[in-house]
């Protein structure tokens, strides 16, 4: 166990070791949730997506370029468990 001391503005910082379980690197956020009995679940948050960020993800990474039609095609074999 690993005991933790709250500074005058009720801050925590986590130790080294805890942040290397935790898989958290320099810069990534922290989910904390708060739970019954005085307990609280903290983990690495895990970054929201949005279509902007995905939008030309692959692009220029294959030369071939793929038809509407071959794109729908992979997406539902993908969906069925085929690949």
């Amino acid at each position: 166990m690993t005991i933790l001391t709250v500074t005058a503005k009720g801050q925590v910082t986590l130790r080294k070791e805890l942040l290397q379980h935790l898989g958290i690197t320099q810069g990534q956020k922290i989910e904390v949730l708060p739970l019954p009995d005085g307990r609280l679940e903290v983990r690495a948050a895990q970054p929201g997506g949005s279509i902007e960020g995905f939008i030309g993800l692959l692009a220029g990474r294959s030369p071939k370029v793929a038809t509407l039609q071959e794109i729908n095609e992979a997406a539902a074999q993908g969906w069925a468990g085929r690949k």
